[in-house]
């Protein structure tokens, strides 16, 4: 936990911790009803229409979360760094790749991403559909929703993993329809100094990335994005809980954005199946969380410096 969130008395935590509870609960049942029920007209017919209007719905629940940021979390700095030769777009296509440290992460990608890049995605596990409005609205959202089985199951029964490729490729592709955001945090779970011990990371900052993943969606969606972004976030006081953030006891966050170049030879190739590609396409992958390490060092000696 940040250092000086013991400086904040407790009834001011009280009031903000209330007022940030009674204002995103009730967001989220005006929002929440509208995309369900929008979302149950599409078994009967696909609608480009609907599609943009739940879109915009979502949007108006994330800019009220950001008024939350922005009001109720005056104290919070923000440091965005965006460089040059990434230019982004309400209308472009991107994958996007980040560190994961938090469940704050994904309100900082939201808040970020709010007003620069369409509404942002990532893949979920299709078992989530069963969790009330949530599991819905994922779907409706055109979430990319997995089933996932296990390399045991697939051993038993070889015929899942070709279903596997196909559902995420089918998943993909119908992204394409509009303009998104698609966001694969790589390490595929949150940092901790005891995962990294395990791993016995090379990095200094990072988990080992899964390359699996992003070697699909490239595969898929390569020659048809915009560009392959990196964010980088970095919590300069300490990463925090949720609850933490809501509470106000953040009172920095640094994002860096960058444009990855994908190589030519990363196109077209077959991840799975061909082992001379899939080691070239971890090393390709190696150099990027490198520099990605390099960054966040950089980052956070600036503000121990500061």
């Amino acid at each position: 936990m940040p250092s000086h969130s013991q400086k904040q008395p407790l009834l001011q935590k009280i009031k903000r911790g209330l007022t940030v509870g009674s204002v995103i609960t009730g967001s989220t049942f005006l929002h929440g009803p509208p995309v369900l029920a929008l979302g149950l007209t599409k078994l009967i017919k696909k609608s480009h229409k609907v599609d943009q209007t739940n879109i915009q719905i979502t949007n108006s629940w994330l800019s009220v979360n950001n008024w939350l940021i922005d009001h109720v979390l005056p104290h919070l700095h923000w440091d965005i760094e965006i460089e040059p030769d990434l230019q982004l777009s309400l209308q472009g296509r991107y994958l996007m790749v980040c560190n994961h440290q938090s469940w704050v992460d994904t309100t900082v990608n939201q808040y970020f991403g709010l007003r620069r890049m369409p509404l942002t995605r990532f893949f979920t596990k299709w078992e989530l559909i069963f969790i009330p409005f949530v599991g819905q609205a994922f779907k409706i959202l055109g979430f990319p929703m997995m089933k996932r089985h296990s390399k045991e199951q697939i051993a038993k029964n070889p015929e899942l993993k070709t279903r596997d490729l196909a559902e995420a490729r089918k998943a993909c592709e119908q992204l394409l329809s509009q303009p998104f955001t698609l966001l694969n945090y790589l390490e595929g779970t949150r940092f901790t100094q005891q995962k990294h011990e395990q791993q016995q990371s090379p990095y200094q900052h990072l988990l080992k990335p899964k390359a699996g993943g992003l070697a699909l969606a490239l595969n898929i969606l390569g020659d048809q994005i915009d560009a392959l972004v990196d964010m980088t976030i970095v919590y300069p006081d300490g990463i925090p809980e949720y609850h933490h953030f809501w509470l106000g006891e953040v009172s920095r966050i640094a994002v860096h954005m960058r444009k990855i170049e994908i190589p030519d030879w990363v196109h077209g190739g077959n991840y799975e199946d061909d082992p001379e590609y899939r080691q070239r396409f971890q090393a390709w992958l190696d150099q990027v969380w490198r520099e990605k390490d390099k960054l966040i060092d950089e980052m956070k000696r600036k503000y121990q410096n500061s």
